[in-house]
């Protein structure tokens, strides 16, 4: 058996033991692992998924953001959850071609955030509040 089958054995039998997984996972990251390992021994870069996990036309919903990159739901896309996938915000807009001023909210949480904020009229409070000088 080659080394590179027994050290992706090694690791599944791990990860098995760790969580429940069935016979069909099982070979499939056998399998994913071993190419991987032979591809890093060898020296040849490991294949990198460009694609996107949703479109990103629809990603930014009513009421729920979707990562283009893992394909998980939040309501708001944060700096510390793009960093997990080793971006910034300004990269992952600029990688899925959003413009620079669009948001990562959900639709519904940026409609009630505007609201709020032009309730509180901050402007006036300001022109109100007297001078220090």
């Amino acid at each position: 058996m080659e080394d590179y089958l027994k050290q992706a054995i090694e690791i599944v039998k791990a990860q098995a033991s760790v969580r429940n997984m069935n016979e069909e996972e099982i070979t499939s990251m056998i399998k994913s692992l071993a190419g991987s390992i032979r591809g890093v021994a060898e020296g040849v870069a490991p294949a990198v998924e460009t694609e996107a996990a949703v479109d990103p036309k629809n990603a930014i919903r009513e009421k729920s953001v979707i990562c283009c990159e893992c394909g998980k739901s939040f309501k708001v896309l944060t700096k510390r959850h793009l960093a997990t996938h080793g971006l910034t915000p300004e990269q992952y807009k600029e990688k899925y071609g959003y413009k620079k001023g669009t948001s990562l909210v959900a639709k519904s949480l940026a409609r009630d955030r505007r609201k709020t904020m032009q309730g509180m009229k901050l402007w006036e409070k300001r022109k109100k509040a007297p001078k220090a000088e």
